[in-house]
């Protein structure tokens, strides 16, 4: 145990050992029931998990439901986690639990509004939090990478998500819910995962000859990033940031399952076919900040560390009448 300590000690801190120990686990799954690897810098757990690990686990962890669709799939995601969820899971309103002095969509909350919102949960800043959605790995990224800039510690995602779940036969619930409060202390938020529309300017005014520019990553289907579809929201140009790159949210799924994350070394081939340096800072963007964290988490997955996201992202920056789009529609 003592050695198995200071491997996991080691780990946090040294970026080589991590891989090293990646494939440990990797060699070694039923020992570690289905943890997938990847533990962040920052965190005493991975931060992907199997749905076989959060079922041999359920009793020392706190399933949290962060399903959130586009307004026009005409979906209810409060209605559904009441229908069908995942024992003693709790709900992530992706839509309530944010910054509600902008006309940006969810936009990350105060740190007072979090800590209110997560304690009336019955979730403590100690707990250890595993995130899923009705999608497979969608919204629920989104809700993992909020955590993050809070500072949580103990904070996952379950690979494949309610639908890998429920195709596994394997137990839900349904019907109203109440849980007793708990005090979540009031966190500071981490701006080094954050970055605004001034952040982003200042970057492309830079340019990529700066030592110190950060790769943006576009998540928006590449029609959209090309300017040859139109963005859902109205009013607003499609078109990307100069600069940019383009590296659509569903490509980072395995497409014979259709829920789950790529392999770790299709992940590295797809982010090394985009001509992305890992070693440098890397900036997430896509329609709203949802599936920019997407790319978050599969980044961070593999071994980034210089990771940030843009929480307007697109609809902030193409409000902008002063915003340079290449390929304007």
């Amino acid at each position: 145990m003592n050695v198995l300590r200071s491997h996991r000690f080691i780990i946090k801190n040294t970026y080589s050992l991590s891989n090293h120990f990646n494939k440990l686990i990797n060699s070694h799954k039923p020992l570690v029931f289905g943890f997938r690897k990847a533990m962040s810098s920052f965190s005493t757990v991975p931060n992907i998990v199997s749905t076989e690990w959060v079922a041999q686990n359920h009793e020392s962890i706190i399933p949290l439901d962060g399903s959130w669709h586009m307004p026009n799939a005409n979906r209810d995601p409060y209605k559904e986690y009441l229908e069908k969820r995942i024992k003693n899971a709790r709900f992530f309103g992706i839509d309530e639990i944010k910054d509600k002095n902008t006309d940006l969509p969810h936009m990350l909350p105060s740190s007072e509004n979090f800590a209110k919102a997560i304690g009336e949960l019955g979730i403590s800043e100690k707990d250890h939090i595993v995130v899923y959605d009705s999608i497979g790995l969608f919204s629920s990224t989104r809700v993992y990478w909020t955590f993050r800039v809070f500072g949580h510690e103990k904070i996952s995602v379950i690979d494949g998500g309610l639908p890998k779940w429920i195709a596994e036969k394997r137990e839900i619930e349904s019907g109203p819910v109440s849980f007793t409060p708990k005090v979540y202390k009031t966190p500071t938020l981490n701006e080094e995962l954050v970055r605004n529309y001034e952040d982003i300017r200042n970057n492309i005014n830079k340019g990529p000859d700066s030592p110190d520019f950060e790769q943006v990553l576009d998540a928006r289907p590449e029609a959209r990033f090309e300017g040859t579809a139109p963005e859902p929201r109205a009013g607003l140009s499609s078109g990307h940031m100069p600069h940019s790159f383009s590296v659509p949210f569903n490509s980072i799924i395995d497409p014979n399952t259709k829920t789950t994350l790529l392999k770790d070394d299709e992940l590295k081939k797809l982010f090394e076919s985009k001509h992305i340096d890992l070693n440098k800072p890397i900036v997430l963007s896509c329609g709203s900040g949802v599936t920019a964290t997407m790319l978050y988490l599969a980044l961070e997955k593999i071994g980034a560390e210089k990771l940030a996201v843009y929480d307007g992202s697109w609809t902030e920056y193409a409000s902008k009448e002063d915003s340079p789009i290449v390929g304007k529609k």
